[in-house]
């Protein structure tokens, strides 16, 4: 799916919808007889820098712990960070108070991972979807029932259920619940945080077809967070690969899948199931990640890397074009992969090829 000049609201790419700066987000770890000292802290975000165009979907990917979920909520302003700046339409909103995110929230909404917990049970689909226009005190022309009969429409549900409680509905009708009230308050970003992660894989494809509609009829902008690079691949305009808090490799889709700079990404592609007959090398990282508490200095991957040499422990990799890249193809590593070599030399001490 390819990014149009200008959203269907009109605004310029120029200047991006939002921009996160060095962001991080440390948890501190308490320990001790009493549990009042501070021992250290798990480092779940720990600076990264993020452009997200009007319109555009970026997509999200690491390994479970990367701190893709943190990132989403800290977007969201569902959290506050330690670090960093997170500035929406060229505002700062890293600190801002309730009383000034008031007018944000409906621009910036959030759908979760589990349909279940997500919505509440003593409440109809049609009290679930309304909440938030009467929050934010919004009287839709024509009523708010008729306002949230169409949204029901919209994700692909009949309106007459409007007065139906979630236990009535399948895992994939209560995340479509949660993607209409996601857009009850007509957002131009929306944080989707795994949002077909805990859907049968026969329903993944529907909802993951219907935010692509949404986003291509609505033009909203979309940071879609998930684990299956797949999906990712079907839904985002650029990807951005996150390993141990950092993101180490971003560019545009095709670009991404097809000449992996960073040796993690290419591990993760190598993962992926082809439907063709094209043979690829498949990766087999040895090793656990590092603990987050306790992050390695240099490169985070180095311990799990076949390149890697002493500069690597020593001084942590930029995130930059590196030669032969396009200028949006940004890496973080001292010795990007040449894709059109084949794996050799140190790879057996490292990773295990299957």
């Amino acid at each position: 799916m390819n990014a149009s000049p200008t959203s269907p609201r009109g605004a310029a790419h120029d200047e991006p919808l939002l921009r996160i700066t060095g962001l991080k987000k440390h948890f501190p770890v308490y320990g001790g007889l009493v549990m009042k000292r501070r021992t250290g802290a798990v480092h779940a975000v720990d600076g990264i820098d993020l452009t997200i165009r009007e319109g555009e979907t970026i997509g999200l990917v690491g390994e479970s712990g990367c701190g893709k979920s943190t990132t989403g909520r800290l977007v969201a302003r569902l959290m506050d960070s330690t670090e960093g700046t997170i500035a929406y339409q060229g505002r700062d909103i890293t600190h801002a108070g309730r009383k000034e995110l008031a007018p944000l929230r409906s621009e910036i909404q959030m759908i979760f991972q589990d349909p279940y917990s997500s919505l509440n049970p003593r409440h109809t689909v049609g009290r679930i979807i309304s909440r938030p226009m009467e929050i934010n005190g919004i009287a839709p022309k024509g009523g708010t029932e008729n306002r949230v009969r169409e949204l029901l429409e919209t994700v692909g549900l009949n309106p007459e259920h409007y007065n139906r409680f979630p236990h009535e509905f399948s895992g994939g009708q209560r995340q479509r619940i949660g993607i209409a009230r996601a857009l009850a308050l007509n957002p131009r970003l929306i944080v989707a945080d795994e949002p077909v992660s805990a859907l049968d894989v026969s329903i993944q494809a529907q909802v993951v077809n219907l935010l692509r509609e949404l986003q291509e009829e609505l033009g909203i902008a979309f940071l879609f967070i998930a684990h299956d690079l797949a999906v990712v691949r079907h839904f985002s305009q650029r990807v951005a690969v996150m390993y141990l808090g950092k993101v180490v490799e971003i560019a545009d889709r095709d670009d991404l899948y097809q000449r992996p700079r960073h040796p993690y990404t290419r591990a993760l592609l190598s993962a992926v199931p082809e439907v063709d007959d094209t043979k690829t090398e498949r990766i087999r990282l040895i090793g656990d990640v590092p603990s987050p508490i306790n992050p390695p200095p240099g490169c985070r991957f180095r311990q799990r890397c076949w390149k890697a040499q002493d500069i690597c422990a020593a001084t942590e990799p930029p995130l930059i074009p590196q030669i032969g890249s396009a200028t949006t193809h940004l890496t973080a590593c001292h010795f990007p992969e040449d894709v059109s070599a084949t794996i050799g030399g140190r790879t057996a001490d490292a990773v295990g090829i299957v």
